[in-house]
């Protein structure tokens, strides 16, 4: 039997607690004592609440197979079986009137539309790249999968296939056209590109300069306005960036000097507690939890052995560029990290009751996930992970119950 820790009526994993009182308690300003009278309190108030939910679920799921097994087959009557989907209770009449406010809610959610990636927060390799996905390079997307055919002598390769990399070039060339059109010509023609009277001039095949058709697509630029490093373009809402060097291996075979096209990509990535793996005893959890204080603290890190070499993995640091008028504009260099609490069925051993009995995962889970998040709400706020003030949560779709969602609300708001 693992050694456990008493505090108040809970009985505590041993390794739990110690992650608790020394890596995740210290930097929140929450005091020990007040942490574990409070946990108690909320697990003693929840699990009777979680276990009335789960009562009333399994209630209404033998009703349903009742009626499905006196009722085979599809349903030819809907009228009637809504009529009693509402009589057990399954089906609610919709309210009159609804209301909803927000507030400190991230752009991501709440202004930009984009990919969601969804990785176990167990896995620090897996966690580290969903994170670092929020920037991409297109040339790398496009060159590595099927948009690109391998027809005409096109084929991926063991090595760089210069035919295939044209064609990613001009594939690439177009996207630039139908997010950042040029007022005349094509990004296809471009043979430089440059800031000028606070505007990108864009100079093409046979000398003809000519800008944006929409000026207002230009963000900002890095290194010299006349020769840049970078032009930083937005479209939607998103950003697409024009890398420029004409040293490296792909900028001075082009005409422009483009090496790459980096887009912003995926905006939000859910880091789930329960992802394709099972985390349920102690030792599991203090391995999620472990995982994401990193990513809360900023400093999770994955020594990585790829094609004979070892390096370390660590989280991007935002990114910046000058304005045309001399300010900067910075952009986050991760994607806004969701996490996902394990479902309410569940029940861990890391934390018991004075009985002995199992405590339900999702609590613990909202609990931990929340007492961590506070680690990146104290930061700064231009390195925290969320710019605004509120903490992003969903509970696992494994519970099915209708009325599943005051829960994990009432836990969040103790």
């Amino acid at each position: 039997m693992s050694e456990r820790i008493t505090h108040h009526r809970l009985q505590v994993a041993a390794d739990l607690d110690r992650f608790i009182n020394e890596q995740a308690l210290p930097g929140t300003g929450v005091d020990a004592d007040a942490f574990w009278a409070g946990v108690d309190a909320l697990f003693h108030d929840l699990t009777p609440k979680n276990r009335a939910l789960l009562e009333k679920r399994d209630a209404l799921q033998e009703k349903l197979d009742a009626w499905h097994r006196e009722n085979p087959g599809p349903v030819s009557d809907m009228p009637a079986y809504r009529s009693f989907l509402k009589k057990i209770g399954y089906l609610a009449q919709a309210p009159a009137n609804v209301k909803t406010t927000t507030a400190n809610v991230d752009c991501e959610i709440a202004v930009q539309a984009g990919p969601q990636l969804v990785v176990p927060v167990s896995n620090a390799r897996y966690a580290l790249n969903a994170a670092n996905a929020r920037w991409g390079s297109l040339y790398d997307a496009l060159y590595g999968t099927d948009v690109i055919s391998e027809d005409d002598g096109a084929e991926k390769g063991t090595s760089f296939n210069p035919k295939r990399g044209a064609k990613v070039i001009a594939y690439a060339r177009g996207v630039l056209d139908r997010a950042a059109p040029l007022a005349t010509g094509s990004h296809r023609d471009a043979v430089k590109y440059a800031i000028r009277d606070e505007h990108l001039v864009v100079t093409l095949e046979g000398g003809r300069e000519t800008g944006l058709k929409d000026a207002g697509k230009l963000i900002g630029f890095t290194g010299d306005a006349a020769k840049p490093d970078a032009i930083l373009l937005a479209n939607n809402g998103l950003h697409v960036e024009i890398q420029i060097d004409a040293e490296h291996p792909i900028g001075k075979t082009d005409p422009a000097h483009v090496k790459d096209v980096v887009v912003e990509a995926a905006l939000t990535t859910i880091m789930d507690c329960e992802d394709s793996v099972a985390a349920v005893d102690s030792e599991d959890k203090v391995g999620v939890y472990t995982n994401w204080l990193g990513l809360m603290k900023g400093d999770l890190q994955e020594k990585i052995e790829k094609g004979g070499k070892t390096f370390t993995r660590d989280l991007h640091a935002d990114r910046s560029w000058q304005t045309t008028d001399g300010n900067t504009v910075t952009l986050p260099g991760r994607s806004l990290m969701f996490v996902r609490n394990v479902g309410h069925l569940m029940t861990t051993p890391a934390i018991l009751d004075a009985d002995g009995n199992e405590l339900p995962e999702g609590i613990l889970d909202a609990v931990m996930t929340s007492l961590l998040a506070l680690h990146d709400l104290k930061k700064a706020l231009t390195s925290r992970a969320t710019r605004a003030a509120a903490r992003s949560t969903s509970s696992s779709p494994r519970c099915t119950a209708r009325k599943k969602w005051p829960l994990p609300m009432n836990c969040l708001a103790a």
